[in-house]
């Protein structure tokens, strides 16, 4: 078993990092500060990082197969032009007052989910729900009755959706149509045990094992989703871990998003590196390249 080996890699803090995604053609990161309002992609290989201010709140941002980027961000679907520094509006949803975007990924077939999460984040508010962009950027919604939307994958053969309602505290999964991008069959594969925190980002690696970012929780968690068992628990010096995805060399380095937002004085001092972006080596497992949006 290799040694696995956890490092503080972005040092500019995001008060919410999120929706980490590696891009391969450069050897960086991608990634969102939801209340901070930006998306940035840090270099692996300069250690430099760029951003764009965006205008609502932004959830995620994706790939787009044309060049630049998909955003969801407040309560509208985006394109990123990176090099004109522009965002342009593509679809809005009908939400409820006081809801937003929140995380999202594209599936194996170009289509862009993405949920969306009640801002007070009252356990008994279930206004929010998930929707998709479709390459033709009409949108679909798929469920409502939503607490927070968050972490979501798909297994390796396409046929299962996976997906984190964070206030229901587990991992559930559907099976999935790849052909219309239907959901069917919803059922529960992981609950969160009481020191986990709360379920956050997810991704998954080759072998089809779930790695699941356990906000409040200060760990990232390896879960077999057939068994519905803990498989390993990776540790992170800050608690407020928000998502992870896979990337480097051969996607084998592990990178994890985190949040200091509502920490007061006492708390910062003692983890000096919350919001902070990890990258942890050594697991001895890799993740997969991210699908595109192909709109």
């Amino acid at each position: 078993m290799s040694s696995i080996k956890v490092e503080c890699v972005i040092k500019e803090k995001n008060e919410v990092g999120e929706s980490p995604v590696w891009e391969e053609k450069d050897s960086s990161l991608l990634y969102v500060d939801i209340t901070g309002q930006k998306v940035s992609r840090w270099s692996s290989l300069t250690k430099q990082i760029e951003s764009i201010g965006t205008e609502k709140l932004v959830g995620c941002v994706v790939p787009r197969q044309a060049g630049g980027y998909v955003i969801a961000e407040g309560t509208r679907f985006a394109f990123v032009d990176w090099e004109k520094r522009s965002i342009t509006a593509v679809a809005e949803v009908n939400e409820k007052p006081n809801t937003r975007f929140n995380d999202g990924k594209v599936d194996p077939a170009g289509r862009f989910f993405a949920g969306t999460m009640c801002m007070d984040m009252k356990p008994d508010v279930v206004d929010a729900a998930l929707y998709n962009l479709q390459p033709d950027h009409s949108v679909v919604r798929h469920f409502d009755q939503v607490h927070l939307s968050n972490g979501l994958d798909w297994s390796l053969d396409h046929r299962v959706f996976y997906y984190i309602d964070s206030l229901a505290f587990m991992v559930e999964a559907f099976d999935y149509d790849i052909q219309t991008g239907g959901l069917s069959n919803r059922r529960t594969v992981y609950k969160m045990e009481k020191d986990e925190g709360i379920p956050d980002g997810m991704c998954i690696d080759t072998e089809g094992k779930l790695w699941v970012a356990c906000f409040n929780g200060g760990r990232v968690l390896r879960i077999d989703p057939q068994t519905g068992k803990r498989l390993q628990t990776v540790k992170l010096p800050a608690e407020r871990i928000t998502s992870c995805c896979f990337g480097g060399k051969d996607y084998s380095d592990l990178y994890i998003t985190s949040a200091y937002i509502g920490m007061d004085a006492e708390a910062l001092a003692k983890q000096p590196e919350a919001g902070c972006t990890f990258k942890v080596t050594g697991l001895g497992v890799k993740g997969i390249p991210p699908y595109s949006y192909t709109g």
